[in-house]
């Protein structure tokens, strides 16, 4: 069972919608959590700043057919805040 910490950090909307996409995924592109966020580059940036330095968010940058590309994944770090996040939640509205 995961232990629920409500956590300042990932409750703000965008933070918590990065966490909830990359839950269950090995990993997502930066341009695809943006389209799925709708919003822009540097606001997508920002969130994902603030998530990498708790340690919560892995950052890859790959070469891909002449570009590079961002890809983001939660780290075990980050699951475990996101699901006692989520369990908190789920205690304040009584589920």
């Amino acid at each position: 069972m995961t232990e629920s910490c409500f956590d300042p950090l990932i409750h703000a909307h965008n933070r918590l919608q990065i966490c909830a996409l990359l839950e269950n995924i090995a990993e997502m592109e930066f341009s695809l959590v943006k389209t799925q966020l709708e919003v822009s580059d540097s606001v997508l940036s920002k969130h994902v700043k603030a998530l990498e330095q708790a340690g919560y968010l892995r950052v890859n940058k790959r070469t891909s057919f002449a570009r590079q590309r961002t890809w983001l994944s939660l780290t075990v770090q980050g699951e475990a805040a996101y699901r006692g996040h989520v369990a908190a939640l789920r205690k304040i509205v009584g589920l």
